[in-house]
């Protein structure tokens, strides 16, 4: 009794399960990409131009800046311009930091620097961070043409 029971409702349950399992996928928010006002501000803390003519002149800045400021190189591909680094963060030190910078040639023998960072994969939104990596950047380059 009990087993044709248990076969009478297994189909329905079953769809009941499968009918569940698609009604429950969220459909993307039609904005989901689109940028906004807070990641153009965050651009614009990431990014600076620097007068460097060479590309790899400006590669070299990069991650010498990144080695003073306690970073360990991961990847570093100068075809695409592109610095990888990671650290552990202060005072704890289980924490980590990690950063991509990418390096663009820009018209009139300039050079544009984006550099974002992460802590904990979270998203480091304070200015004053990327101040303190574009000053170290700054005295690398500048070291660098002397």
């Amino acid at each position: 009794m009990r087993r044709a029971t248990f076969r009478r409702f297994l189909p329905l349950f079953a769809s009941a399960l499968l009918g569940w399992g698609c009604a429950s996928t969220p459909e993307p928010a039609p904005d989901l990409l689109a940028p906004s006002e807070e990641q153009m501000k965050l651009r614009s803390f990431q990014t600076r131009t620097f007068e460097v003519k060479d590309k790899n002149q400006a590669m070299r800045g990069v991650i010498a800046a990144l080695q003073d400021l306690g970073f360990i190189i991961e990847r570093a591909n100068e075809p695409l311009g592109l610095v990888t680094a990671a650290r552990f963060a202060e005072p704890r030190y289980f924490d980590v930091l990690g950063i991509t910078v990418t390096v663009r040639p820009q018209k009139g023998g300039q050079m544009q620097i984006r550099a974002n960072a992460i802590y904990n994969n979270e998203p480091i939104t304070d200015a004053k961070v990327y101040q303190n990596f574009f000053a170290t950047l700054e005295r690398s380059l500048f070291i660098g043409r002397n």
